[in-house]
């Protein structure tokens, strides 16, 4: 039984892997992109590495396994900002006042 859940929870991990990939080649700027990548794709990993932890034996894995998540999703969230900063700095001025 619990493996049947940890290959649901695999299952909808790869789901939102692809989503995030579908909206990484489907959406038409680069906000949108870095929005579904990194969502989507922190979900998915997050999904799948539940999914493994319910199938390795110690609990030294299940602390390895979340301690790589936790590395994966800190890199994903500053990449993520750090690609949107320098996009924002990129774009052309509109020349409007900011009130």
């Amino acid at each position: 039984m619990l493996d049947l859940i940890a290959a649901g929870l695999i299952g909808f991990g790869t789901v939102f892997f692809i989503a995030g990939t579908v909206g990484l080649l489907r959406f038409p700027d680069i906000f949108c992109r870095l929005h579904a990548l990194t969502k989507a794709d922190g979900l998915g990993l997050a999904l799948i590495a539940l999914g493994v932890a319910l199938m390795v034996g110690t609990w030294a894995e299940v602390f390895r396994i979340a301690l790589i998540w936790f590395f994966v999703a800190v890199a994903s969230a500053t990449s993520g900002h750090l690609i949107a900063a320098h996009a924002r700095q990129s774009m052309p001025q509109t020349g409007e006042a900011d009130d």
